[in-house]
């Protein structure tokens, strides 16, 4: 049965322990951790920040549903709206790309030690001067030097799509793990990503069944083709009837992460609001 978690990535303005207190109160059986500022940016992340993590799951019922690994904001200290993702595994300068790759090793390395849960990353944006096909080839080298440190840790990696990015969509990822051609490499299936880019949210589903490593759940508004902005379920228009079928059709039996990390000045209204619109459909 699909279990629902909510992501840190709502509660920036909380400590991380904190941030786990308040959405274990809501109900939720799983917590995904953001592997950013400000809860586990790696280069400041330390010994102590990590036994305080790992005392905080303990005090707690939840489990970890994933490593958000998508963003990396703390690298730089005034990036331009146009480097969100940056740097990336498929930035053209290889000293960034090695870093990034590095930090994604900690991001596994931070899996193993709260329960294995998978690891999630983007794959950015090709910016001027890196175009597509050579981008292309960046992600394949990163994703195998990646997934084969994962593969000793016994973790999945999951590559979330999103509409302007290299990979922006279901059947792009879907190709991509065909290319890549390894075990260890999925697809964390964000419904809003799919529903922005004009798949439906249940086709896609069907589409990913076996590969995927995790879910995030938001709504929109304007439905397939609407307004990229995530929204509390029921404030937009997907059928989330139609998606919780369709991840039962398929057998799907891991977390669906509610990410409305849109709220940061609300997040417990956001956490309540979401467990309270989609707990019905977990029956």
């Amino acid at each position: 049965m699909v279990q629902l978690a909510f992501s840190t990535n709502a509660y920036t303005q909380f400590e991380l322990p904190e941030a786990i207190e308040r959405i274990e109160q809501h109900g939720y059986d799983g917590i995904e951790l953001l592997a950013d500022k400000p809860h586990a940016y790696f280069p400041e992340f330390d010994h102590q920040d990590t036994d305080d993590l790992e005392m905080a799951l303990e005090k707690s019922t939840l489990s970890v549903s994933n490593i958000n690994a998508n963003t990396a904001s703390g690298y730089y200290e005034d990036a331009p709206e146009s480097s969100f993702f940056d740097p990336t595994i498929i930035t053209s300068e290889d000293d960034d790309r090695n870093w990034r790759i590095e930090y994604t090793k900690d991001a596994i390395d931070l899996s193993t030690r709260v329960g294995s849960p998978p690891v999630c990353i983007a794959t950015g944006r090709p910016l001027p001067g890196n175009p597509p096909e050579q981008a292309r080839e960046y992600l394949h080298d990163s994703l195998h030097e990646i997934l084969d440190y994962a593969e000793t840790k016994d973790i999945d990696v999951g590559i979330e799509f999103e509409p302007e990015l290299l990979v922006e969509c279901t059947d792009e990822v879907l190709e991509l793990i065909e290319e890549v051609d390894r075990e260890s490499l999925g697809v964390n299936l964000d419904i809003g990503h799919a529903a922005v880019y004009g798949d439906d949210p249940a086709e896609s589903i069907h589409k990913c069944a076996g590969h995927i490593t995790g879910v995030h759940l938001e709504d929109i508004r304007g439905g397939i083709r609407g307004k990229h902005y995530h929204r509390i379920p029921g404030d937009g228009d997907l059928d989330f009837g139609s998606i919780f079928n369709a991840l039962d059709d398929i057998g799907y039996d891991g977390f669906a992460t509610l990410e409305l990390y849109t709220y940061p000045n609300s997040p417990d209204r956001a956490a309540e609001r979401a467990y309270d619109e989609l707990s019905q459909y977990l029956d």
